[in-house]
């Protein structure tokens, strides 16, 4: 299910995570841009009518401010989803599963943030655990960004037979850095009323295998999630072996605080001088140095970049749903090379 000429990728939403699957779909060489629909008429969308890219009205209220903006629309959501051969909703909460309806009504496959229920997509996706069973389906669901940093952290552990369960502190971040002027807590920290938080349940509907359990905490910063584990092992294991078995995932980048890199605001640093766009954290940072073994249990705590982490899964989805790369490493080595992952030069420590 894809064009001669590439899969042909419809975007919808062009807010945080739309800007950022559109610049890495224009990355892909076996794919190419259909079109962005949204509902704004702002300086984000003003950047996609100056670079030619195909603009579409999600709405009629949309299009009007378009067109009162000056800017040219080739048609609506619904002419755009007939050109393409997946369409990537990358709407708020909600509003793709109220899209997907549309989607399903004209038979194209589809893919929805993690702020959706997973019924709405009957899959959910993270392409080290997942990617199999999203093969030619009609849609999937990328989890969240913390869901996702679960499952790569814990997939990576269970692979390499090491997991009995896992129960995680996540200290959120409560707004995206482009609104904090809109929103977010100061001052303060507050929990989340559902205890246990939905991470948990969500992880286990990628993997329906991992016993994990988490908590959240709402902080007052923007740059990214802190997460701290403890993990039972099914033996004892040195701290060699599980730096090993997190080294399975590509997408699990070892950090050492010692090196400067202690705090979430200097890896967000490193990625800008890094020149990665946005200064986007694809990966998990896990700070090495600070991962501890006692017998059978584990403690490690890492940093997501909500902004970026699910990025390279949607590019993975997008294959997954149009068949065309029948397996997952082949897929997930593709969307490495070209977002860069795994060619970061790792500061190390100095010997004691």
């Amino acid at each position: 299910m894809h064009s001669e000429n590439g899969i042909k990728v419809a975007i919808v939403g062009y807010g945080v995570i739309g800007r950022r699957v559109t610049e890495a779909v224009r990355l892909q060489p076996d794919m190419r841009l259909a079109g962005i629909a949204d509902v704004a008429a702002d300086w984000r969308i003003a950047r996609v009518a100056q670079d030619g890219t195909p603009l579409f009205a999600a709405t009629p209220e949309g299009r009007q401010a378009m067109v009162a903006a000056g800017l040219g629309v080739a048609g609506t959501l619904a002419e755009l989803a007939e050109v393409a051969d997946v369409i990537v909703d990358c709407t708020p909460k909600r509003h793709g599963a109220a899209n997907a309806e549309l989607y399903r009504r004209i038979g194209r496959a589809f893919i929805v943030q993690g702020g959706e229920k997973h019924e709405v997509a009957g899959h959910s996706f993270v392409a080290e655990s997942s990617y199999a069973g999203a093969l030619g389906r009609e849609a999937t669901r990328v989890v969240s960004c913390n869901t996702t940093s679960i499952v790569r952290t814990l997939g990576a552990l269970k692979r390499a037979g090491l997991l009995v369960k896992a129960r995680g502190t996540l200290l959120r971040r409560t707004t995206d850095p482009w609104e904090s002027h809109l929103g977010g807590i100061v001052n303060t920290l507050v929990p989340e009323a559902q205890l246990p938080s939905h991470q948990g349940p969500d992880a286990r509907s990628v993997d329906p295998d991992l016993d994990v359990v988490t908590i959240a905490i709402q902080v007052p910063e923007t740059l990214g999630h802190l997460h701290a584990w403890n993990v039972e092992l099914t033996r004892p294991a040195g701290k060699d072996e599980i730096l090993a078995a997190f080294a399975g995932s590509s997408r699990i980048l070892p950090v050492d605080s010692r090196t400067g890199l202690s705090a979430l605001n200097a890896i967000k640093e490193w990625m800008a001088d890094a020149g990665r766009s946005h200064a986007n954290l694809y990966e998990v940072a896990l700070w090495s140095d600070l991962l501890t073994v006692e017998g059978r249990e584990l403690y490690y705590t890492y940093m997501v970049d909500n902004q970026a982490i699910v990025i390279p899964e949607t590019i993975d989805a997008i294959r997954a749903l149009a068949g065309s790369t029948p397996d997952a490493a082949s897929s997930i080595a593709l969307t490495n090379r070209t977002l860069g992952i795994g060619a970061l030069q790792i500061p190390h420590a100095p010997v004691a």
